[in-house]
């Protein structure tokens, strides 16, 4: 099933009812087989309602949302998909009030919706990063002299939360919320999430001394106005991309809270990488995740 659109208008044209919708998802799931997503098993029969395992030991009935981020839904598949292209097409992602407008639903399903579309945007396996990487950390969050009297931090608490981003020149973003910046933290995820044959630029924050040990590493000395070294080695990438980050939270959104901000950063992170591609494209690389991701309102409200 082919699907080409460039406007919320179009989606809503191609996803006319919610058979179109299913069939769709099916096809990105399964293609032509369906398979059972308790046990995985490709013998299936259908059913009124959807499907039934072939498998003895399993024989379980299930639909084509079993085991995706739409399990258990009360709203439509046409709703679902709307929301996905608005989530993905706006450059700086769509508010929950916005979003509740312009899909008629309440503020606080929409809320639930986003939180669950970025959950699905999370990289399942994300490969080493590799050739030149740059490597930044930001913090985010008001400043508390802005904040409610009820909102304030005391004093010695923390106003904002630390995000570590990891970009390869010419290819995809990550980020990590942490909860310090410390010399562990830093370059452990440097060594798990790039590859030893990369070259690192990074700034001259202690916490990265010692990175020279595994990688090529250079750091660009920003303290003392430095910021290129032979035009080829600095940081401006990932800066780019935490301006655009800040810029959307602040534009769209106010205020994110420490909780939620490594979903606002997959988000975000996910537009980046397939910045390069249309929207209908970009569309159906986010229904190919839906599968596999879980997250219920409980656990999204839960302190």
């Amino acid at each position: 099933m082919t699907s080409q659109f460039n406007s919320l208008l179009q989606v809503l044209d191609f996803f006319k009812d919610e058979e179109t919708c299913k069939n769709y998802l099916a096809e990105k799931r399964w293609g032509d087989t369906p398979a059972c997503p308790h046990c995985g098993c490709q013998k299936v029969y259908t059913t009124n309602r959807g499907y039934k395992c072939g498998n003895k030991e399993c024989h379980k009935k299930f639909t084509v949302i079993s085991g995706t981020i739409f399990e258990n839904t009360k709203i439509g598949l046409r709703t679902w998909f709307a929301a996905m292209y608005l989530c993905t097409a706006h450059k700086k992602g769509i508010s929950s009030l916005q979003l509740s407008r312009d899909l008629n639903i309440t503020q606080k399903t929409a809320w639930f919706v986003l939180h669950r579309i970025r959950e699905m945007l999370t990289e399942n396996a994300p490969e080493l990063l590799e050739g030149t990487v740059e490597v930044d950390e930001t913090y985010v969050g008001g400043k508390n002299k802005n904040r409610h009297a009820n909102k304030k931090t005391k004093e010695g608490e923390k106003d904002k939360t630390p995000v570590v981003g990891v970009l390869e020149r010419e290819g995809n973003v990550s980020t990590y919320v942490v909860e310090e910046t410390t010399g562990e933290v830093l370059q452990g995820i440097m060594r798990a999430k790039v590859s030893t044959s990369a070259t690192l630029i990074t700034d001259s924050y202690k916490s990265y001394v010692g990175l020279g040990k595994d990688y090529k590493h250079t750091a660009v000395k920003h303290s003392e106005g430095q910021y290129v070294i032979d035009r080829v080695f600095h940081t401006n990438n990932i800066e780019n991309f935490w301006s655009l980050l800040k810029r959307g939270i602040i534009g769209i959104y106010h205020n994110v809270s420490p909780k939620h901000l490594h979903r606002y950063c997959n988000e975000f992170g996910f537009r980046y990488n397939s910045r390069k591609i249309k929207d209908t494209t970009r569309f159906e690389l986010s229904v190919g995740r839906a599968e596999g991701k879980r997250l219920r309102y409980t656990d999204l409200i839960k302190k």
